[in-house]
């Protein structure tokens, strides 16, 4: 006899796998309620059971070991690179035993956890801020010395983590410090992208090329590889509905790959909680055919194992095509079920029924991206634990919660329903069940008013068919709008509906950690030592930073100030030069803008007014361009690969600089410079340097934003439109220290509505904007005719207001001018705006999600 395979079986459904079978769970009680050893010898466990490093010897020893064992390598063919990788392990070493406790701390406590589903971590580097979160950079440091390295040339062999692009994944990287730093029990889940998003090279003819960006080629010694924490993900196949006459239904046949957890340590600091971030990586779930490559067709061999690797291969593939649609739906299925299945064993572990998912578990999903676990939850609880629909919809609208982070109505995610049927046919059932019930609902309310009925479905009638992610997400979720705009434009409907109390508001914060005491160490000891506060204190209490006011007139105290100010320039000026071979004045103004690149945030505003001034400047006479004031005006950002539009503006940006830049008029006076590759850890040196930042979006097309709050947090003055997070800076800082231009968000879309039908020349509304467009036409900056794309989205319909805001755009310019040019009142300025930055803490926004929303506590591992 032998075992043999039943094929009726294959491609049946079944309880998603988990291998492992013995990891978080608390030690069992013997008789007298002590904890019972699991196995072998307590005594020899417990006297091999090691503590953290925190001392030169220790830390030595696991450096050394690391050397030998983790690397294979000796004390003589040890580079930069390896002594990285060393102390990365030995750090994490530490993070471990941190991670251990946490864990069985969280298990012992019992309550409820949060889950944090975000596409995008985008973590920066890990070392130097693991070393500050556990206190042990000065340890660290001499050790590496004594061993013949230098510790920052160490951090700089690490790259930033491929997973994250703009503020969505740097918010949700900030939220997992600061709920580590709470002491809150939160796991992130996210995907291991393998490429990241790409690697931005810019060409000779300035525009932005995609590469990919081998962030793993080497040894990743942050992660933890799970291969015993693996779920099957299915998709396509076959759905049935209605299994014995119930709501249930089967799912079958169709593609099934394998969702292999990666483990990530988030240390809090000044606190031995250590939170998880589990990343998920595709695989195949038999990675090759041996039949296949027998009979001889060896690339259908591999078939299977390329299609499952290239779920998790890019951040946001090109959704250009049909593919890549595909494979963007494929991810956002593979991550949230892979997810959903993790916290559904944990909660299984528990021994709670299943009405009490909800005491124990909050579902945060960081944007539309995560929604499809509404209906993936949905599909558990009734398919697989044969819950009536009513009971499966009540867990479920009280476990999730969803932030909505656009106020842009074109940017609301939205998928065709034949994909979504193709591609995850019980979803869409489930779905189409959903889209029923909740017409009835709001059929009762409003009766006969189908205007509204249209507006609030979940699908949107047109052809094809497309599904509304956020519609499904105010329906099966408690929702957290970043404007009041929001409340009022796009969800005006739900919001009528529901009630306002369904619609909660939660301003967003930054992590002090980075975003001041590991980018700006200077600037943190001046404040330490000024307001006289231990470090260790303010950092995790940021509204502390008002004592500063008290020194805002103290000569000395601005005097610091001023010079902390200049060796960040000086700095920055310094790594220009070594990176990219540029030139750079640190005497200079500062003036910079890092962000994505997209048509809203209105890079192409700066860079035509970077234009005027060249102009302006060209116009002068020598004596006159003496009392101008020199400034640096720095870009930085990615535009998505098939943002044509966003990519033309990094080409015009590239092309002026290289004019402007090599003028023997004007080059004492402005320079431009566009950085290629812009990341965390470009923006750590960044930001502190800055003098003035822009943050000039449309008004009404920014939801929050929080590169703003880094840049104010460093000291630097903001100049920008009454937009997202701009004016709750502003509310805190005095709008004396904020340089405000631009129309208001009420008379957008008369504006717009008065371009599209009443047009009026650039020429009548503009003189200066005109003569810049025509300059550029021209080919001053190279053949015109390329740019020609970009600057009639300007000339005509002119939806994001570049025409109706230039004039008072040039002249809030003027205004930082004249208020640099007093040094003194500058500074002044600089320190206010920092001291009243403590609103903008990410500690403060996490514990208002878990007081408020999430109904979680803080809860200390000793």
């Amino acid at each position: 006899m032998t075992s043999v395979l039943d094929v009726a079986t294959i491609g049946k459904p079944g309880r998603p796998r988990h291998v492992r079978t013995l990891t978080l769970y608390i030690p069992e009680k013997d008789e007298d309620g002590k904890d019972k050893w699991p196995r072998g010898e307590e005594k020899i466990w417990r006297n091999n059971l090691r503590s953290p490093d925190t001392d030169v010897p220790s830390i030595a020893r696991s450096f050394v070991n690391h050397v030998q064992t983790s690397l294979a390598r000796q004390p003589h063919n040890l580079n930069d690179l390896g002594a990285y990788l060393a102390t990365g392990l030995s750090v994490r070493d530490n993070l471990l035993l941190n991670w251990n406790e946490t864990q069985i701390h969280m298990n012992r406590n019992g309550g409820k956890r949060a889950y944090y589903l975000s596409l995008e971590f985008l973590m920066g580097r890990t070392l130097d801020n693991a070393l500050l979160n556990l206190g042990l950079k000065d340890q660290y440091r001499e050790t590496i010395d004594r061993l013949g390295f230098n510790l920052e040339d160490l951090i700089d062999q690490e790259r930033d983590a491929g997973l994250g692009n703009g503020g969505l994944g740097r918010l949700a990287a900030c939220y997992l410090d600061s709920s580590s730093t709470q002491e809150l029990p939160v796991w992130g889940y996210g995907l291991r992208y393998r490429y990241g998003i790409f690697q931005q090279l810019i060409s000779p003819e300035g525009q932005q090329l995609e590469a990919p960006d081998p962030w793993l080629e080497h040894l990743n010694p942050w992660e933890v590889s799970r291969a015993d924490v693996q779920y099957e993900i299915r998709f396509y196949g076959e759905a049935q509905k209605y299994v014995n006459g119930t709501s249930r239904g089967v799912w079958y046949g169709g593609q099934e790959v394998l969702a292999v957890g990666y483990d990530v340590t988030i240390p809090g600091y000044d606190t031995r909680n250590t939170n998880n971030l589990r990343l998920w990586a595709s695989k195949p779930k038999r990675g090759f055919d041996l039949q296949s490559f027998n009979a001889g067709n060896y690339e259908h061999a591999i078939e299977s194992s390329n299609g499952a690797a290239a779920i998790t291969s890019v951040l946001y593939p090109n959704d250009q095509t049909t593919f890549g649609k595909e494979l963007r739906l494929k991810q956002q299925y593979f991550w949230t079920a892979a997810s959903l299945a993790d916290i559904m064993r944990r909660f299984r572990n528990l021994g709670k029924p299943l009405i009490e998912l909800p005491d124990y578990i909050a579902i945060q999903l960081n944007d539309t991206h995560p929604t499809l676990a509404i209906p993936e939850l949905m599909r558990i609880l009734i398919d697989e634990e044969d819950l009536p629909w009513d009971v499966a919809w009540y867990i479920v609208t009280n476990t999730f919660f969803f932030t909505n982070h656009t106020v842009l109505p074109e940017a609301l995610e939205k998928w065709p329903v034949p994909l979504i049927e193709h591609l995850l046919p019980r979803h869409m059932q489930i779905i189409y069940d959903i889209v029923g019930r909740h017409f009835v609902l709001v059929d009762h309310m409003f009766p006969g008013d189908t205007d509204r009925l249209a507006r609030m479905s979940l699908i949107e009638e047109n052809h094809p068919k497309y599904v509304r992610m956020a519609h499904l997400a105010c329906i099966g979720e408690r929702v957290f709008l970043h404007s009041e705009l929001v409340r009022t434009t796009i969800f005006k409907d739900f919001v009528e509906f529901f009630g306002v109390s369904k619609f909660g508001n939660v301003t967003n914060g930054i992590t002090p950690r980075r975003w001041l005491a590991q980018c700006n160490p200077n600037l943190t000891d001046l404040i330490t030592k000024t307001i006289n506060i231990p470090k260790n204190v303010w950092l995790k209490d940021l509204s502390l930073l008002e004592e500063l006011l008290k020194y805002v007139e103290d000569e000395g105290v601005c005097e610091e100030w001023a010079a902390v100010k200049q060796a960040n320039k000086e700095r920055l000026a310094h790594y220009m030069r070594v990176t990219f071979g540029l030139k750079v004045n640190s005497k200079a103004m500062f003036d910079v803008q890092i962000k994505r690149l997209h048509e809203y945030k209105r890079q192409t505003l700066n860079i035509l007014g970077v234009v005027h001034r060249y102009l302006t400047l060209k116009a002068m006479s020598p004596s006159e361009r003496k009392k101008v004031t020199p400034r640096n005006v720095i870009f930085a950002g990615k535009a998505a690969p098939g943002y044509e539009i966003a990519k033309l503006t990094i080409r015009l940006i590239v092309n002026v600089a290289r004019v402007v830049n090599a003028d023997p008029d004007t080059m004492n006076y402005l320079n431009v410079f566009f950085l290629p590759d812009y990341s965390v850890t470009m923006a750590e040196i960044l930001i502190p340097a800055s003098d003035i930042s822009q943050h000039i979006s449309t008004a009404g097309t920014e939801a929050s934003g929080t590169s703003n709050m880094k840049f104010c947090l460093n000291g630097g003055l903001l100049l920008g439109t009454v937009d997202g997070a701009n004016i709750e800076i502003a509310e805190e800082v005095g709008s004396e220290n904020v340089f405000f231009f631009g129309h208001l968000t009420p008379a957008v879309e008369e504006l717009r509505y008065q371009h599209k039908h009443h047009p009026v020349p650039v020429e009548e509304k503009s003189q200066d904007l005109a003569k810049v467009l025509d300059q550029i036409s021209s080919g001053l900056f190279g053949d015109g005719s390329v740019y020609e794309p970009l600057l009639n989205t300007i000339r005509h319909e002119d939806y994001y207001l570049i025409t109706d805001d230039f004039d008072s755009y040039i002249e809030a310019l003027q205004m930082v001018d004249d208020a640099y040019n007093d040094r003194a009142e500058w500074i002044k300025k600089s320190i206010r705006t920092t001291a009243k930055m403590g609103k903008f803490s990410s500690d403060r926004a996490i514990q208002d999600y878990a007081q408020e929303y999430w109904n979680i506590e803080s809860t200390k591992v000793e």
